[in-house]
This record gives structure tokens, C-alpha cells and sequence, in this order.
């Protein structure tokens, strides 16, 4: 017996030895993946060009190739310790010695390794985690000093709280967070999410009900970082672990009941059951809260934003079509070219986009009625703005607008207009060939009007078929001029042959304007005068120029000459007096035509802003009663003029 040998088994180490011995360290582990480890995993680990560069003088260890590498340690890992298995990031992990009483403790960042479960049991340090690119919960840290804390404001909580409910999460642990009596609220979620998005949309959130998130103040974890300068991606920030020193749970008072993990985990449990969210959920928040910077001016960039809080819920129920479709309008046609598009959006590509953005929305499947004819109400609402003198692309004015639809072309608009003015000119043309074209304006308006041609379309080109403003009555008045008045002189009761008479009695012919020569040789010749007379009723002399006269014995030469210069200008006279009064009345009917429509703009104009002041659109309202209040201090100063 006591000859007997005893036998010790020891380890064999020698595969750690190698290991260490060719420099390898838990240097590597930094930045792999948030998961746990795994062995399919560790044996790519020095397939890296991180890890080959880990080996001096650029060798590889020398594994056998009938052997697997052995993997790395990393930690032990407790398995029956749920409350451990909560936070699995644990690269870049916190730690601190436990302070004095009263004292903040110092707090440092380990690299070098990942936080182990025995560490975190033996609580040797305080420590602290980050989270990693995804997560299953959120954080929300209020200090004492915070305006948000209890001490100040006992329903802050409560208000952040229902800030949060929209995303799905109804139900939060709140606890101390150390003996400095702040505050933290733990946010679990039922599966994990990506860590920026959740960050985001927590912040934006809080931010839009007018909370202030600042160190200090509220805090959130995982937190809105921005990406470092040279490319790399920035660490989150890390939160001490719950239950340490000065650690409790607190109940719906806001009192400490509990500092067991076991009670932590079974609360966790709990609210994880309730908080629904999804990824589609997280996004859609997004898109509807966030408040981005654009390079524009501040309220330009509160209408972008505002725009985003109408159009991103999209349908909610029946009724809301041309609410939505006038909010897309707006922001495509003023923004778009700020937020996705290269140049500014109008015509087809105006529509297009209009549709796109709607069918995409939320709702527009269940809601929206106006699937059949979408096409065609986008189209009259990029019309519409299009038209609206108070819109453009932002960044480009009347001026702008004007020299580049100058460079490429007319516009869609320009095209319109000349299309309709060609249609109503081939109109006018047919219905003069076909000598059906009347003279007066409400008989030209009916047959326009029967050809497919608007009214409002008709008066404003109303150059092309209206006599007043196409100049056909001036062209009818130098056609047939009016009767001058009767001169009684001898020149003026000349007939149009032109005779010239010795004497001054009056002739018998005298009311028709033509004169009979004197003396008894003539008495035989009335018929004849009779049947000589003209179309104008002047009367041709039946006997020679130079033959002299049998009664008067007195030759009497009969010249033919041009009518006297007298009566060339009488005439010319009465044609000017007539063509100023028809150009004087022609303009008289212009002016009261550009009033009356001046006025019925402005009728509708107002009309159309009290719809707005009772539509219970805040920017509508809002504009309505600017305009309101300008048009009647306007209508004011003109008073007081007057």
C-alpha cells in the first residue's frame, strides 16, 4: 500500500502556450460582432488581414492541417444566469473602483477584452456596457439635477413616458441609478433592433415634445452619434449596469421595493411582452418626426418638416385624398429638387412623382377612393400650382423661372396656351369659309362654345374672335364712312361729273345733289337727265364740252375736275370724329370688362381664404388670415386716400 504509485493528471496547456507564444492577443476581438462567441466563427478569425498582420515578420501560425485552430478564449459564460444573458455587447466595456460616499466614480474604457459574467458577479469594479449595432432595449438616464426629475417636476416622467407610446413602447423598469438618487428608465423591446434607428427616432420623439436631450438633463441610450471624420464608425456611449451599489428598483410611486436580478428580470419580462414594435414601425416614426437640416432658410426649412408631419402618416381613413394629394403637390413642386430630385419638378415629371409618393403612403390601399382616377387628380393639382402665382421652386423666382424656360423651350403651360389659341383660330377660319360667321359677340361666343372651347378660355384670347378687340368695326367704319353734311354751295351741289355753272339758281335736281343747266334748251331734255342719272343721283350732261348753250347764248365751259378740297376734308373730319368715339367706347368696354373681372378674382380670392380660416389646416388658416388682414388694411389706406 505504501508502495503504491499515485498518479496526477495535469492539463495540457501547451495549445494555449502556442498561442500566446506567436503574439496573438484578445486585441482582435474589438470590433467583431456583437454575438456570442462561436467556434465556426473563431476559426475565420486569422483568415483577417487584421489577424495575419498580428504574427511578426508576416508568418502564420503553423496549425496542422488534420487539426482544427483552437479558438481564442474569450470567457466562461453562465448559462443559468438570465440576467447576465440581458447584455450581450460587451467589447468596450466601463469599469470603476467603487467610490468614497458622495464621490462620482472615475470611470475607463477597457479595449483590450470583452467584459466577462464572472467579472460582472465577482463586482469587484463597477462596470458599465455599451450597446452594439443592434439592441433589445432603450435607456433613458435623468440626474437629480435634471429639470426632468421627480424632485422638480413630478410628472415629467409620466409625460416621457407617453411621448414614447406612439413607437410601441408602453411599458418601462424604472430604477436608481446610483446613490446620487437619478433616474434610470429601461425600455425592452421583444426583439432587437438596429441601435440608430432606435436612437434616432427615441431622440426625435422627446426632441418634438419640447424635451431637452442633453447631458445633464435626459439622456439617451443608445445615443444619436455622428460618424467620426476618418471613416470609421464611433463607439455608443456606455451606461453603468443596473443593480450595483446605490442600484434599486422602484415601483409606479417611485419608491425602492427590490434589487434581486432575479426580480429585474422577471419586470423585464414583462414590459417585453407589451412593448410592440417592429422595424417597419421604427422607420415609418422616423420619416414622420424627424426634424433634418436642409440648406434652406429656418422657416423654409419648418415647412419642409411640417410637410413631412402631414404627408408620412398618409391615410388614416376615408375623406383625406386631396388633403394628402395638395400637401405632396406642395412639397414636390417646391422642394423636391432640395430633398431627392436634381432639378425642379414640373409637368409630367410633377405628376409622376406625385402619384409614386402617394401610392407608397400608408393607407392608400384601404382609404383612399380616388385610385381609379389618381393619374388624373395629380394632374390637376400640379396644374393648379403650376398656376399659382404664390408658388415656385424654392431658390427660383419669376425672374429665374422665366430665363430658364427661356433656354429649354416652353413650358407645358406655354404649350397649352398655344394649342388652345391655334384651335380657336381654326375654329374662326372654318366658320368665315363657310360664311357662317356672324357678326355679333354673344353669337360668336355660342358657336365657339358649341366647338369645345371654354368660356374662360374663349375671353382670354379673346384677341382672336371679339370685334371689339380684333378691330373689325374700325375696319367696318373706313369701309362705309358716314354721309357728310349737306353743303349748300355751289361746289358742294356740283354733281360727280364735275359741271361747272355760270349761274346760281337753284337746280330742280337740288335734293339729289346734281344740278340742271339753265335756258329753254334744256326743257326738252329732262328725261333724258332722268334717264342719265348715276347710282351716287348725279346726272350725266347729254351734249358736248364745247358745245355752247341755245337759251343763254353764253358758252359755258364744263370741266371736269376732282372734288373741291373742302369736302375731302369735311369728310375726312367726320371719319376721325366717328373712329375717337368708336376707339373712346371700345376702350370704355375694355376698362369695365378688366374691372369686372378684376373684381370677381378678388371675390373669389377672398371667398377662397375664409374656406381656408374654416378648413382647420393650421397653414392654411395661417396664410388666410395674412392675406385677409393685408387686403383689408389695403382696402383701408385706398378709403382714406379717397
Amino acid at each position: 500500500m505504501w508502495g503504491a504509485h499515485v498518479i496526477t493528471m495535469v492539463p495540457d496547456f501547451s495549445g494555449l502556450r502556442q498561442q500566446s507564444s506567436d503574439g496573438g492577443d484578445l486585441c482582435s476581438l474589438e470590433h467583431t460582432s456583437d454575438n456570442r462567441f462561436s467556434p465556426s466563427q473563431s476559426s475565420k478569425q486569422f483568415k483577417t488581414k487584421r489577424d495575419r498582420k498580428a504574427f511578426p515578420g508576416n508568418r502564420t501560425p503553423s496549425y496542422s492541417s488534420k487539426k482544427r485552430a483552437v479558438p481564442p478564449f474569450i470567457y466562461v459564460q453562465e448559462a443559468d444566469n438570465d440576467f447576465l444573458a440581458l447584455w450581450p455587447h460587451r467589447y468596450d466595456f466601463l469599469y470603476a473602483p467603487h467610490p468614497d460616499p458622495g464621490q462620482k466614480p472615475d470611470w475607463k474604457t477597457e479595449s483590450s477584452h470583452p467584459l466577462s459574467d464572472r467579472l460582472i458577479t465577482q463586482a469587484t469594479y463597477l462596470y458599465g456596457v455599451r450597446l452594439g449595432p443592434n439592441t433589445a432595449y432603450g435607456l433613458l438616464d435623468i440626474d437629480r439635477g435634471s429639470p426632468y426629475h421627480p424632485r422638480y417636476d413630478p410628472l415629467a416622467l409620466d409625460r416621457i413616458c407617453k411621448t414614447l407610446e406612439p413607437l410601441g413602447l408602453v411599458r418601462h423598469l424604472s430604477l436608481t441609478s446610483s446613490d446620487s438618487q437619478g433616474l434610470h428608465v429601461y425600455l425592452p423591446c421583444a426583439e432587437p433592433l438596429p441601435s440608430w434607428q432606435l436612437a434616432l427616432t427615441i431622440t426625435t420623439l422627446l426632441e418634438s415634445a419640447g424635451f431637452k436631450v442633453r447631458p445633464g438633463w435626459l439622456e439617451v441610450f443608445p445615443n444619436r452619434k455622428p460618424f467620426a471624420a476618418n471613416g470609421n464608425i464611433s463607439l455608443f456611449n456606455g451606461h453603468r449596469l443596473p443593480l450595483q451599489q446605490g442600484s434599486y428598483l422602484l415601483n409606479d410611486d417611485l419608491q425602492p421595493i427590490a434589487s434581486s436580478q432575479r426580480a429585474f428580470v422577471r419586470q423585464w419580462h414583462l414590459a417585453t411582452a407589451h412593448n410592440d414594435i417592429n422595424t417597419d414601425v421604427l422607420k415609418q416614426t422616423i420619416r414622420q418626426t424627424r426634424r433634418e437640416t436642409y440648406r434652406v432658410s429656418g422657416k423654409a426649412q419648418k415647412f419642409i418638416n411640417d410637410l413631412h408631419a402631414e404627408i408620412e402618416p398618409g391615410w388614416s381613413g376615408p375623406g383625406q385624398t386631396n388633403h394628402l394629394l395638395g400637401r405632396i403637390t406642395m412639397r414636390s413642386y417646391i422642394f423636391g429638387h432640395i430633398l431627392y430630385a436634381d432639378a425642379p419638378l414640373n409637368g409630367q415629371a410633377l405628376v409622376d412623382d406625385i402619384v409614386s409618393v402617394a401610392r407608397a403612403l400608408p393607407g392608400f390601399e384601404d382609404y383612399c377612393g380616388h385610385q381609379h382616377d389618381l393619374i388624373k387628380k395629380a394632374k390637376a393639382w400640379a396644374h393648379a400650382i403650376e398656376n399659382e402665382s404664390r408658388y415656385f421652386p424654392y431658390g427660383i423666382g419669376k425672374s429665374a423661372l422665366a430665363r430658364r424656360s427661356k433656354r429649354s423651350g416652353p413650358t407645358w403651360n406655354q404649350q397649352q396656351e398655344a394649342k388652345a389659341r391655334q384651335h380657336i383660330q381654326q375654329v374662326v377660319k372654318s366658320l368665315r369659309q363657310q360664311s357662317t360667321w356672324p357678326s355679333g359677340i354673344t353669337a360668336r361666343f355660342n358657336l365657339l362654345c358649341a366647338a369645345s372651347i371654354s368660356g374662360q378660355t374663349l375671353y382670354k384670347h379673346r384677341d382672336l374672335w371679339h370685334p371689339v378687340y380684333t378691330g373689325e368695326q374700325q375696319q367696318q367704319l373706313s369701309d362705309h364712312p358716314p354721309d357728310p353734311p349737306l353743303l349748300h354751295t355751289r361746289e358742294a351741289n356740283a354733281c360727280a361729273g364735275g359741271a361747272a355753272l355760270a349761274s346760281s339758281r337753284t337746280s330742280l335736281l337740288e335734293a339729289a345733289g346734281c344740278n340742271s343747266p339753265e335756258g329753254n334748251a334744256f326743257s326738252g331734255q329732262i328725261d333724258g337727265l332722268e334717264a342719265g342719272k348715276t347710282k351716287a343721283g348725279c346726272n350725266t350732261l347729254p351734249v358736248k364740252v364745247s358745245e355752247p348753250f341755245e337759251g343763254d347764248q353764253t358758252p359755258l365751259a364744263l370741266e371736269s375736275t376732282a372734288p373741291s378740297e373742302q369736302l375731302a376734308l369735311n369728310i375726312q373730319a367726320a371719319l376721325e370724329v366717328a373712329r375717337a368715339e368708336q376707339q373712346a367706347k371700345a376702350a370704355e368696354n375694355r376698362q369695365q370688362y378688366q374691372q369686372a373681372q378684376q373684381q370677381r378674382a378678388r371675390d373669389e380670392h377672398r371667398a377662397r381664404l375664409l374656406a381656408w380660416v374654416d378648413s382647420g389646416d393650421p397653414i392654411l388658416e395661417a396664410e388666410a388670415r395674412r392675406q385677409l388682414s393685408r387686403m383689408e388694411a389695403a382696402a383701408q389706406a385706398l378709403v382714406g386716400s379717397g
